[in-house]
């Protein structure tokens, strides 16, 4: 087949990073392919980048990925990058064209979803009413108060020893101009950010939180981002009150909402448990795949040892 690789101006320039784009076209100008590099531009994760390359089914296994994939990876290193990560379905092609090209498999991700119609809001009641001694609920939608601004961007510390396995995915470094750039992209796109903390009554800092997106319309599934505790504060069961506390605020104000899906790291047993324990169930296993940019690792095109 021939084939047109053109690059396309991306808008999607953020504060932290920024994405470049490639479209491939047949000889008759016919779209049949696309990918994506997302280059982290922040101290801490400046030599990562996120890869998603998408090709029609009709026009796989014609080389259309391969030549997707060699610009984008040509590009990665042009720009210093020392890694690229890229995620496939489990047993999808996406799966065994990366595993074929030279990346290796780093983590897998379980995904699991709670229909709402099945919660018993009783149970949830029952979890969040149970007494913490020395800790409280917080809650709050969209951005952070300004009075809890700081401690929330220390809190997100949390995140730091998250299981990831053998993904090189940096360090990602928050404060108070981050966590609300982060909650402006939530309402910039149309969705409701809603937020539960654990608060250390001692001083007032947060000592844990997690965070439910739902659609703008409260229809479809919400989805859970963050949900850490910090190490000095585990051991106390914050990480269960705090998801029961946001599932029974998206039951009671989303009535429409179908449910809430979440991922967690196969290796991530702790979180695992809980979600099982509050009623998620499996629906499928996402594969994170790396190709490691430095000298000595495997490179685009070359059998996997």
């Amino acid at each position: 087949m021939s084939l047109r690789i053109t690059p396309l101006t991306d808008p999607e320039d953020g504060q932290y990073s920024r994405r470049l784009a490639w479209l491939a076209s047949d000889a008759d100008a016919i779209p049949v392919g696309t990918a994506f590099l997302r280059l982290f531009t922040a101290a801490g994760q400046d030599h990562v980048a996120e890869l998603a390359v998408q090709v029609h089914p009709a026009e796989r296994r014609g080389n259309v990925g391969s030549r997707l994939l060699d610009v984008a990876v040509a590009a990665a290193r042009d720009h210093a990058r020392r890694s690229v990560t890229a995620q496939a379905d489990a047993g999808s092609p996406g799966d065994a064209f990366l595993s074929a090209r030279g990346f290796r498999k780093v983590l897998t991700l379980r995904f699991t979803r709670l229909p709402l119609a099945d919660v018993d809001p009783a149970a949830l009641d029952e979890i969040v009413a149970r007494p913490h001694p020395g800790y409280r609920l917080a809650s709050w939608r969209g951005t952070v108060p300004d009075d809890l601004a700081q401690t929330f961007a220390a809190s997100r510390r949390a995140m730091d020893d998250m299981p990831m396995d053998d993904t090189d995915y940096g360090t990602v470094v928050w404060d108070v101009d981050r966590v609300r750039a982060a909650a402006r992209t939530v309402a910039e796109r149309g969705d409701l950010l809603h937020t539960v903390a654990a608060i250390d009554e001692s001083d007032g800092s947060i000592a844990g939180f997690t965070e439910l997106v739902v659609p703008g319309s409260g229809e479809g599934d919400g989805q859970h981002y963050g949900t850490g505790v910090l190490p000095e504060h585990r051991g106390h069961g914050l990480g269960r009150w705090m998801k029961a506390e946001s599932i029974r605020h998206a039951h009671g104000h989303y009535p429409k909402l179908g449910a809430l899906l979440t991922d967690t790291a196969d290796s991530n047993t702790h979180m695992r448990h809980i979600n099982e324990a509050l009623g998620y169930v499996p629906t499928h296993e996402v594969l994170q795949y790396q190709l490691d940019l430095e000298g000595g690792t495997r490179g685009p095109g070359r059998s996997p040892a």
